[in-house]
């Protein structure tokens, strides 16, 4: 028997209309999201909290058949998040839109060129425990473009399949002691790389709402 997972085409085409459906709709109203989803004891603390405004591209590549997520492998030198898995992305500049601030860091970081994104749409803001409140811009990017890293923020850049990603089976929630506290949160480890964090969160995000994989 074929499952209705196995069905599902993991195309940009396919991406898109989702997340059309999801956000664009205004019959449906996407609960909020953050840290805080897994950990509702910060919920309190979430709500008084300052927030900075950042965001970050979520880069769907239409191959033909299968779509792949473009993410990077931050460099150990950063001060903060050093070495962890992330989406290209920054702070939001004054004056700029979450869009223009997602394509500006992406093209910073990765040399992807703004002429080989179409932005899709911006998804509802992700909240974290570190005051940022994340805007996920998801896009469509042209196949074969080539990347040039900037070496003082990326130490790599790689592929993930988007039907990797979206399947609730690949995301595991663990616990870890963080101020003095045990934190939830999701990893989804692939291949060798460590996918964890908000960035697992912001993927946890898009495959509940988009793909209806909830554990």
């Amino acid at each position: 028997m074929i499952s209705l997972k196995e069905t599902i085409p993991y195309t940009a085409d396919e991406f898109r209309r989702r997340a059309e459906n999801a956000f664009t709709t205004e019959a449906h109203a996407p609960r909020e999201y953050g840290d805080h989803s897994i950990n509702p004891e910060l919920a309190t603390m979430f709500a008084a909290m300052k927030r900075r405004d950042a965001a970050v591209l979520v880069p769907v590549v239409d191959y033909p058949g299968e779509a792949r997520v473009i993410l990077t492998q931050r460099t150990e030198r950063l001060s903060s998040h050093a070495g962890q898995v992330a989406f290209p992305g920054g702070k939001i500049d004054p004056g700029e839109t979450a869009e223009e601030a997602a394509l500006r860091e992406t093209e910073e970081e990765i040399g992807l060129p703004r002429s080989a994104v179409e932005v899709v749409l911006r998804a509802p803001d992700y909240l974290t425990a570190s005051g940022f409140r994340i805007a996920p811009v998801l896009a469509v990017v042209r196949p074969g473009m080539p990347l040039s890293l900037n070496p003082h923020e990326v130490a790599a850049a790689f592929e993930t399949p988007l039907a990797f990603l979206m399947d609730s089976s690949n995301h595991r929630k663990k616990s870890r002691i963080w101020q003095g506290r045990a934190r939830n949160f999701f990893e989804m480890p692939w291949q060798d790389r460590y996918i964890w964090g908000v960035t697992a969160g912001i993927i946890r995000m898009l495959a509940e709402e988009l793909y209806g994989e909830k554990i």
